[in-house]
C-alpha cells in the first residue's frame, strides 16, 4: 500500500509539473506576441508620420508654385521713343526718356520687324534681335503683354528709306499712303517728296470704305486693313509723332 500511495503521489506530483510547464509556455506565447503588436503600431505611426511630411511638403511646393506664376505675370506697357538693350537670353530691357527703364522678355511668337539695325527692314527673328542688342542698343518700340513683348519694332535712322528717315519725326501729311514693310509705310508730300513712318498697337487708322467701313461715316480699321489697302494705293492723313504714326484717317 505504501508504494502504492508513494507512486499515486509521484504521479500526480508529475501531472502537477506538466500543468506547471504548460502555463509558462503559454505565458512566453503571450508575453512574445506583445513585442509584435507594438512593432507593428510603431511601423503605423512612422508611416503615418512620413505621410504628414509628404502632404507638408506638397503644400509647401504648391504655395511657392502659386507665388512663382504671381510674379510671372509682369506688366503691360507700350513703349515708343525708347532704345533696346539685351539682358540676357531671352531678356531686354527697353528705356525711353522720361521713363521708367522696363524690363522684357520676348517668347517664339514675339513679332520682331527690323529697319536696318536688328536686319534688313522685315520680319527678324529672335537671334538677329539678340545678335544686334548685344553690340549695343537698337532704337526701338515694344508693345508688351504680361511681362512679354508681343512687338519689337526698330526705328529707322534719318535719312534712310524713301523720302526722309523716321527718327524723331512730327508733323501731319496729306497724300498718298504706301506700303514699304510690315509696320513701315510713307505718305507723299509737297512737291512729291515721300516721308516714312511707322505703326505701333495703338495707331487709331479710320476708313471710309477703302480700308474699311463706308462712305457714310468713320470706321476703325485694323494695321492689317491698312496695309492691305496701302498695297493698293490711298490717300489719308497721317499725323506722326516721334516717326510713328498716331492716326491714319482715310481721305474722303
Amino acid at each position: 500500500m505504501n508504494r502504492h500511495l508513494r507512486k499515486t503521489a509521484l504521479v500526480t506530483a508529475a501531472i502537477t509539473a506538466g500543468l506547471l510547464m504548460t502555463a509558462c509556455q503559454n505565458g512566453s506565447t503571450s508575453n512574445g506576441s506583445s513585442p509584435h503588436t507594438s512593432a507593428s503600431t510603431t511601423a503605423k505611426s512612422q508611416g503615418t508620420s512620413k505621410t504628414s511630411g509628404t502632404s507638408q511638403h506638397s503644400g509647401s511646393s504648391g504655395t511657392s508654385a502659386r507665388n512663382a506664376s504671381k510674379s510671372q505675370q509682369g506688366v503691360n506697357a507700350t513703349i515708343t521713343g525708347g532704345t533696346v538693350s539685351y539682358l540676357a537670353p531671352g531678356k531686354y530691357l527697353v528705356s525711353a526718356p522720361g521713363k521708367t527703364d522696363q524690363a522684357f522678355f520676348v517668347a517664339d511668337d514675339t513679332q520682331v520687324h527690323g529697319a536696318g539695325t536688328i536686319c534688313g527692314g522685315s520680319r527678324c527673328t529672335l537671334d538677329q534681335l539678340e545678335t544686334a542688342t548685344r553690340k549695343a542698343a537698337v532704337p526701338a518700340d515694344v508693345t508688351i503683354r504680361k511681362g512679354v513683348a508681343t512687338v519689337v519694332r526698330e526705328r529707322a535712322a534719318a535719312n534712310t528709306g524713301s523720302g526722309t528717315g523716321t527718327k524723331g519725326v512730327n508733323g501731319t501729311w496729306l497724300g498718298q499712303v504706301s506700303y514699304l514693310a510690315p509696320g513701315k509705310f510713307t505718305v507723299s508730300g509737297p512737291k512729291g517728296t515721300e516721308q516714312a513712318f511707322f505703326v505701333a498697337d495703338d495707331t487709331v487708322v479710320k476708313g471710309y470704305g477703302t480700308i474699311c467701313g463706308s462712305s457714310a461715316s468713320p470706321s476703325t480699321c485694323t494695321l492689317d486693313q491698312l496695309e492691305a489697302a496701302a498695297k493698293k494705293g490711298l490717300d489719308a492723313k497721317v499725323v506722326i509723332a516721334n516717326g510713328i504714326a498716331t492716326s491714319v484717317t482715310e481721305d474722303h
